[in-house]
């Protein structure tokens, strides 16, 4: 994967991205509806985040924005968005942007995830996750650190996470 800068905005070349997922989100685009299936479709393949009712509204190598309403069912006792509630955006941003960023010769998962809680929120929420320079993926296991900051509809971050990801090749059979 490679990226160039084109004037002030950063041209990436996606010919490697993961073949799937990225694949999918590209065709879903062009159907109504699109942002809405492909969210469906994701949340029946990791139905744990189906909790916090997200909706995914972006998503390109190195970048992934999610929003999620605010209702009852993610509130704490104080009736704000729940922490794990928020530390579930960061992951879905955080793992659907993975998807989108690494070769179909690679794979990862989470290992760890740094979470600092700012403030409260008591509006819809939005998760970005956003590398700023993508990494080579070769044939060693890397760990990758991915920055997650989940903000409230007034856009002030109010959580900000760290997901460390392991990243591999695929075994080969």
């Amino acid at each position: 994967m490679t990226t160039e800068t084109a004037g002030t905005a950063e041209v990436i070349d996606t010919t490697d991205a993961s073949g799937a997922i990225y694949t999918i989100w590209q065709k879903l685009q062009k159907v109504p509806f699109g942002n809405w299936l492909f969210t469906r479709a994701v949340c029946f393949k990791a139905p744990y985040f189906r909790t916090v009712h997200p909706l995914i509204h972006e998503l390109r190598p190195g970048y992934c924005e999610v929003s999620a309403p605010n209702r009852r069912g993610v509130h704490n006792h104080l009736g704000t968005y729940h922490a794990i509630a928020s530390c579930n955006m960061a992951e879905i941003a955080g793992g659907i942007m993975m998807e989108a960023t690494i070769p179909s010769s690679h794979r990862w998962i989470p290992v760890g995830m740094t979470v600092e809680y700012k403030a409260k929120a008591t509006t819809g929420v939005s998760s970005v996750a956003r590398l700023d320079a993508i990494p080579e993926f070769g044939d060693d296991p890397m760990e990758l650190i991915v920055p997650v900051d989940v903000l409230d509809a007034a856009g002030e971050v109010f959580v900000s996470a760290q997901i460390t990801m392991n990243v591999s090749r695929k075994k080969t059979s």
